[in-house]
């Protein structure tokens, strides 16, 4: 087991603190979190990759 603790990463440090910032805007409630996230995904549709046609249907 690697008890080793990981290096600091300042880029996932930031996103981690973002993050924190955004759940403390909803007031830690999933139900806000999902709806803002899901406004987010609209607001910036544009720049989203969409799964391939193949990739919804379920293997046979």
């Amino acid at each position: 087991m690697n008890t080793k603790p990981k290096s600091p990463d300042p880029v996932i440090d930031e996103i981690r603190e973002i993050r924190r910032q955004i759940s403390s805007k909803c007031g830690h409630d999933p139900v806000q979190l999902a709806a803002y996230y899901q406004e987010i995904q609209k607001q910036y549709a544009d720049r989203l990759i969409g799964t391939s046609p193949q990739a919804d249907q379920p293997a046979a």
